[in-house]
């Protein structure tokens, strides 16, 4: 199927003279998860990665993706006759390096230029402009060729209690317009759905389990525009927009708008969210580029969101308690599988109030599934449990009060000494991270030692970052705040503020044995300030206790041993009330202190 649909794909290219076709993840917004309708690159490729590119020609097809796909990419793609291209791996090409060289002069390169980012233009711009490489970006060529793809999503959009908002819209468009002056700015074209939905206290649906809506925001001095589509618009949208002068106008109509609108002063974007279509159209003007301020802006957590995400961890923990305790206590009883276990943690956080959708679609893997990062079982492909190995869960919730993500592997039943050795460095790590205490001025980057030194130390890595912001009723990875320990890029990494969330995640992927993974997510405080400096320290969200089953003892120094049992006393002391009695006698014994 796929290798006919490149060949399909081919004959286009071919007709409209175009030499090599680029087709990546991204949808209008350069979103990281998308609506099946911007699934182009699944498609063609069959991968079905949330991150990928897919480069093809009249004789090749290659797919780039990064280390938390290797294997499953590779499994997906055997027989399409696409080469995987292991990103960040030694001597593998980026794709501008990669088009470069295959490219002849006066070539054309083609893609969707509203799928492909300001930044992502300008590189390949850069690059090519040597062999005088013409990029033909205002058709969707293959987008177009699909004749099954699904409509244009589109979902009403609903307003946020101003209770768990902490401040008004009136006052976050306040404080954007201050950063806006400060980098002298009269105008900011917002194209990142989750920066919109935070600045506007807003929420939508158009993308499975992250609550935003197809959305662009213009914000001048003065005025705010809001563009969205018309079904959308409800009639208490249009209230509140007049309430806050917001001026909502038709999506699809976006840059008809931008096109006419008389702009009076330079307009500020950010390259890495505004497409390329756009940045062509708005810096034939006066312009800025810069990272978004809502960016940081959103990512500072305040008093009211941190209130709230307190309560909706502590009830997200129980519902990984009950699920835990359910599945140690039946597997090998019962017919249970990686789809069934992964349905039934889904259905306890249904059951929560305040529930509005998973944060993600649940991981459930199982012995040498668990190797692939984000794996997800099926009806059609999954394994059946039984009382033996590991089983590694990647879970979260949407909640009215705040976004969830929690990792734990669990025991089943016998392990051999290689995996426990990996559970308990793994563990060793993540609490090693959740006690840091640094200096204000910190990045993510000097803190990732801390929770992956205990496995380079054995000699292995995981080939992903440690931790990534945390939306609030939002996206599940955030930024600019994350904790990894390559350079993210100019103006890609931020310091660590009081009042950010971050997840702590490090793990062992072993391909066609295992894979571990522990994660907590914590946030972090000022601590004490002397004539050292501001200090700062993390704050755990998550209460969920770290399987016993699974720890040898002889690999722990005694300040890890001591980490363990303290975060084990708090695990049972906040979680012992959301149980029955004979969930409180289990975890009694999973959170007993180790000697």
């Amino acid at each position: 199927m796929v290798q006919e649909r490149l060949a399909g794909l081919r004959r286009k290219m071919a007709e409209k003279q175009i030499d090599f076709y680029l087709i990546p993840t991204s949808d209008f917004h350069n979103s990281e998860y998308v609506d099946d309708y911007f699934k182009v690159r699944e498609y063609y490729s069959g991968f079905t990665g949330s991150n990928g590119t897919l480069v093809v020609s009249a004789d090749k097809a290659g797919l780039w993706t990064d280390g938390r796909y290797f294997i499953q990419a590779e499994q997906e793609l055997e027989g399409s006759g696409i080469t995987l291209f292991r990103m960040l791996e030694e001597g593998v090409p980026d794709i501008p390096s990669f088009l470069e060289k295959e490219m002849k002069e006066g070539q054309v390169l083609g893609f969707d230029g509203r799928c492909i980012s300001g930044k992502e233009g300008r590189q390949l711009e850069k690059r090519l402009e040597k062999k005088k490489i013409r990029l033909s970006f205002q058709e969707d060529i293959a987008g177009n060729l699909w004749t099954e793809r699904k409509k244009l999503p589109c979902h009403p959009v609903f307003i946020l209690p101003q209770q768990i908002c902490g401040h008004t819209a009136k006052e976050k468009l306040q404080a954007l317009r201050d950063r806006m002056q400060e980098a002298g700015a009269d105008y900011l074209m917002l194209s990142k759905l989750d920066d919109i939905m935070w600045l506007l206290n807003i929420r939508g649906s158009d993308i499975a389990c992250n609550p935003v809506a197809l959305s662009y925001c213009l914000v001048g001095k003065e005025e705010t525009f809001l563009f969205l589509q018309k079904e959308a618009v409800t009639r208490e949208l249009e209230e509140y927009a007049a309430q806050y002068h917001i001026t909502i106008k038709e999506y699809c109509g976006t840059e008809k708008f931008i096109r006419q609108y008389a702009f009076a002063g330079r307009i500020m974007l950010d390259e890495e969210y505004t497409s390329y279509s756009f940045y062509k159209l708005l810096t034939r003007g006066e312009y800025i580029t810069g990272n978004n301020p809502t960016e940081l802006l959103k990512a500072v957590k305040n008093k009211t969101e941190l209130e709230e995400m307190e309560k909706v961890y502590l009830k997200d923990s129980a519902a990984v308690i009950k699920f835990i305790y359910w599945l140690k206590k039946n597997v090998g009883k019962e017919k249970i599988t990686e789809v069934s276990a992964a349905g039934y943690l889904d259905k306890l956080r249904q059951r929560m109030e305040g529930f509005l959708d998973l944060s993600f679609p649940t991981i459930c893997a199982y012995k040498e599934n668990a190797a692939m990062m984000h794996y997800e079982a099926t009806p059609e492909h999954h394994k059946e449990l039984s009382p033996e190995g590991m089983l590694l869960v990647d879970s979260g919730g949407q909640y009215l009060g705040g976004t969830t993500d929690v990792t734990r592997t669990i025991v089943l039943g016998p392990v051999s000494d290689e995996m426990k050795r990996h559970f308990t460095k793994t563990a060793v790590g993540m609490l090693a991270l959740s006690n840091a205490r640094f200096l204000y001025g910190c990045t993510g980057r000097n803190l990732d030692i801390l929770a992956r030194g205990p496995l380079w130390d054995m000699g292995i890595d995981y080939k992903c970052g440690t931790g990534h912001g945390i939306g609030y009723i939002l996206n599940v990875h955030e930024g600019p705040q994350g904790i990894r320990w390559r350079f993210a890029g100019e103006n890609k990494e931020a310091v660590i503020e009081e009042g950010m969330v971050l997840s702590n995640e490090p793990g062992v992927y072993m391909e066609g044995s295992h894979g571990i993974r522990t994660e907590n997510v914590i946030v972090a405080k000022n601590g004490e300030k002397n004539d050292s400096g501001q200090f700062m320290y993390f704050d755990t969200l998550t209460f969920v206790p770290i399987d016993r089953d699974g720890i040898d003892i002889s690999c722990m120094q005694p300040e890890d041993i001591e980490r363990f049992n303290r975060y084990h006393e708090e695990v049972y002391k906040k979680m012992a009330g959301y149980l029955n009695e004979e969930e409180r006698v289990w975890l009694r014994e999973q959170t007993a202190a180790l000697f």
